[in-house]
């Protein structure tokens, strides 16, 4: 069995007094909460009950899901090629990307949603063709554009410029000496961006994608002003109807929550998994029965010039718990 690390050993701390007091204010407002929303008929629970798993809301939900990875994958996708281009030494092509990332991330997701369903205003009709030549095809913009290719159109765009920033923040978390290795290799821009550059930046990255992928299943909300039918408009086209508001309300944020959670468990299990593989490693020639067993390895440029044997008994003496045990390395 692997010994423990110092960080990962229980703490145990004695209980005070205020303890005991913050429990106990904190359970008495979560019992307030619920018994106020259980006694209050003006949640109207049976309505809740009875609209939380029908057609409409069920459907909704389908297209706030598709929303959601649709616009997920292409941002990272295109949030890579900005990354890339962010970090370019050329001018022109880094410019452009800090333009764009600007653009996007200033202004609102709503105001974008709203201008991407009304750009037929501005181009009511491209055409797609060589430049300089008269091979064209026309295309018309206001039939394209439908709500649900606006709502993915503007949330991925939005997307982009935050999740170009997330990856450029995993880049500059690799060091200079791994660029100059690579290079040395003879590797190619695309070969060590593929095969060193983003193995190690997925620590640094995959976290912080998590909570965008929590952020965008919420903010798909906002494309129930376009007409799209995701949860949240499907919801308002109900109690529309039968005015009931409140209930149906609480059915979408109930949904919400419901989604929110589920995503939770496997963001924590893969941050886990990715702070593991940065913790400190073990002494390989420890055991767990010596007395320095789990204790991290220290690196300085001297121990980097011996020998694997030196480096060892550099260990062995380090763990030594004999203050009158001397230890002779042969150089």
């Amino acid at each position: 069995m692997s010994p423990l690390l110092a960080e990962e050993k229980k703490r145990v701390t004695p209980k005070r007094p205020r303890d005991y007091v913050a429990w106990a204010v904190a359970i008495a407002i979560v019992a307030g909460l619920v018994w106020t929303a259980v006694t209050n008929e003006n949640y109207r629970w049976p309505v809740v009950f009875s609209y939380f798993t029908t057609e409409t809301i069920l459907n909704g939900l389908l297209i706030t899901l598709l929303l959601t990875a649709a616009s997920m994958a292409l941002g990272t996708l295109l949030g890579l090629v900005l990354a890339v281009m962010r970090m370019s030494h050329q001018r022109p092509v880094s410019g452009l990307a800090q333009l764009y990332i600007t653009f996007f991330r200033g202004t609102p997701v709503l105001v974008q949603l709203v201008f991407w369903f009304n750009i037929a205003a501005l181009y009511p009709h491209l055409s797609i063709g060589i430049p300089f030549t008269d091979i064209s095809t026309p295309v018309n913009v206001n039939a394209i554009m439908t709500p649900m290719t606006a709502a993915i159109v503007g949330l991925t765009l939005n997307q982009a410029a935050y999740m170009s920033e997330i990856i450029r923040g995993g880049f500059a978390s690799v060091s200079r000496g791994q660029h100059e290795a690579a290079e040395s290799l003879g590797m190619s821009g695309f070969t060590k961006l593929r095969h060193v550059i983003i193995p190690q930046t997925m620590p640094a990255v995959i976290p912080a994608t998590g909570n965008q992928v929590i952020g965008m299943l919420k903010e798909t909300s906002l494309v129930s002003v376009l007409g799209v039918a995701d949860l949240l408009n499907s919801a308002q086209s109900i109690y529309a109807r039968n005015y009931q508001t409140i209930p149906l309300l609480i059915v979408a944020s109930l949904w919400y929550l419901i989604m929110t959670l589920v995503l939770s468990v496997p963001q924590s299990m893969i941050e886990r998994r990715f702070s593991r593989s940065t913790r400190a490693r073990l002494t390989p020639a420890a055991t767990p029965a010596e007395p320095g067993a789990g204790q991290p390895i220290p690196t300085t440029r001297e121990s980097l010039l011996l020998t694997p044997t030196e480096r060892s008994s550099h260990a062995s003496c380090a763990r030594a718990s004999d203050v009158t045990r001397s230890c002779v390395t042969s150089t």
